[in-house]
């Protein structure tokens, strides 16, 4: 007994590493053993079992009663189906006619710049009446005309509206806007501080509506809303130019609930942009820049 004890721990400590795979492998053919037996055994009983049925699924269109439970839903329509056509009254111009008139305007453009420095000289209430009403002809979807034009003149209004905006704009200069947009804007010399909100004589802010709202509370779809007050917008920025006007196109992020509030507009209004509009001051600058030349913004195909 002691030689073939000793026989067997010198076996044991040579050979433990080759003892040890082996166990292992013993152990894992007989994991593999029990779960074939068991995965068989699976499979017979589940061929007395009741077979799970697979329901197809068909899609119907609506019923006629649902037909008309979704129109009674729908408001009255915008426009009647027979909506009265007139005939277009259209003045042609020829062609050295029209290359005139398209520099002229382009002549005028040009000049227009964002100003940061305003006057506070008045304004006739007539000329911001009739640069809102050149907007109002902006198409829109369905014409529904879905944009609202808030002028305020009022030094109270104005006041409350700059420490809204100048609050706001503080948080988004030194938190939201990031290292990247405010150094692009060092430039342009402009900060959370905004003057010309208390100084120019008035103030447009742009409204659009993302839907309407009947007497009865329903909503009406306002399609497009955001490009049509956008086209709007562009038309009442060339209209303030062509009067002799200057203006800013400032968007304070952050501020349009709290101005919505201040100015007493209706849930379905957003804000896109606050207009200073008046004249320049004796002292304005602008940066000098330059626009893309002709090759650069179009292509013709």
């Amino acid at each position: 007994m002691g030689l073939a004890t000793g026989y067997m721990a010198h076996f044991l400590a040579t050979n433990w590493l080759e003892l040890t795979v082996a166990c292992l492998v013993v152990v894992l053919i007989r994991l593999a053993v029990r779960r074939s037996a068991h995965y068989k055994s699976y499979l017979s009983s589940s061929n007395d079992r009741p077979k799970k049925v697979i329901r197809k699924i068909t899609v119907c269109a609506p019923s006629e009663a649902e037909e008309d439970s979704q129109t009674s839903n729908m408001v009255d329509p915008l426009w009647p189906e027979d909506l009265k056509q007139i005939p277009f009254t259209f003045n042609s111009l020829s062609k050295e006619e029209s290359i005139k008139k398209s520099q002229d305007f382009y002549d005028l453009m040009k000049q227009r710049r964002t100003i940061r420095f305003f006057s506070s000289a008045p304004v006739p209430r007539e000329v911001i009446e009739n640069v809102i009403k050149a907007a109002g002809t902006a198409p829109s979807g369905a014409h529904t005309e879905p944009w609202t034009f808030v002028a305020v003149c009022d030094p109270n209004v104005k006041q409350e509206l700059r420490t809204i905006v100048e609050t706001e704009e503080e948080i988004n200069y030194t938190k939201r806007m990031g290292k990247e947009w405010v150094r692009d804007l060092k430039g342009f010399q402009t900060n959370w501080v905004k003057e010309y909100l208390t100084v120019a004589p008035w103030l447009i802010l742009v409204f659009k509506q993302t839907y309407g709202l009947l007497p009865d509370g329903r909503r009406r779809n306002h399609y497009y809303n955001e490009i049509s007050t956008g086209l709007a917008s562009g038309i009442l920025l060339s209209a303030i130019h062509a009067s002799g006007l200057t203006t800013l196109t400032s968007t304070p992020l952050n501020c349009g609930p709290a101005l919505r509030l201040l100015l007493q507009r209706p849930p379905n209004e957003k804000l896109v942009l606050l207009l200073p509009v008046g004249y320049p001051a004796p002292d304005a600058t602008v940066p000098e820049l330059h626009r893309k030349p002709i090759d650069q913004i179009m292509t013709v195909v």
